[in-house]
């Protein structure tokens, strides 16, 4: 990579963009909320789960112009969710920045496991036991989003739970492929345990991206 270029992405004036679109939020706290989605290529938390893998590489995703990533937002929604991959692995004080200054909503995705960065209206935290968030990631989470595979995630939840401010909301996630078997049993656990709520990809119910 020419020495230019990487000064550019060190400084968040470039990202490796693996793709933006336009869709509907199907997670969390704001699931059916209008938002332009920004997913930033490279990671290295290896979720054996995760549905974007072609994401972890950052070199298959050419560095991108964060100004032309911003324009084009700015087309779009009030409320740009900035995703991956892990973004954090990236700045993204830049990239913040010029989307508040057009008086759009900064939201992030997050395991959390490297550096604060950004602005952000929303913060969603989403840890994983592979690598988990660096402590100074806690006090920053709105939402608290904790995918449940299997009955010992819910103990980590737990102790996730505990990390986060009161501020923070809290939401149990069915991984995906393991829905139909854990759905039941986090209906019960959170009406046992009502501080948390729960999350559902309504997106693949729907059927957009």
């Amino acid at each position: 990579m020419k020495k230019e270029v990487q000064n550019l992405i060190n400084k968040g004036e470039m990202l490796p963009l693996m793709e933006e679109f336009y869709t509907i939020q199907g997670e969390g706290a704001h699931t059916g909320t209008a938002a332009y989605f920004i997913r930033i290529g490279g990671c290295d938390v290896g979720c054996h789960w995760c549905d974007v893998k072609e994401s972890w590489n950052a070199d298959l995703h050419p560095p991108t112009k964060t100004d032309i990533i911003v324009d084009n937002a700015k087309k779009h929604s009030g409320t740009v969710v900035i995703t991956g991959g892990e973004p954090l692995m990236w700045s993204l004080d830049y990239i913040t920045s010029k989307l508040q200054q057009n008086n759009m909503k900064t939201h992030i995705e997050t395991s959390g496991a490297y550096n604060f960065s950004g602005k952000w209206d929303w913060f969603c935290l989403s840890p994983k036991k592979t690598k988990l968030p660096l402590e100074e990631v806690y006090p920053e989470a709105d939402e608290l989003k904790m995918i449940i595979h299997n009955m010992n995630d819910f103990e980590f939840a737990e102790e996730q739970s505990n990390k986060v401010g009161k501020k923070c909301k809290l939401y149990l996630q069915p991984e995906w492929s393991k829905r139909e078997k854990m759905i039941p049993i986090i209906v019960d656990y959170v009406m046992n345990n009502p501080k948390w709520k729960i999350s559902l990809q309504t997106h693949k119910y729907l059927d957009i991206p």
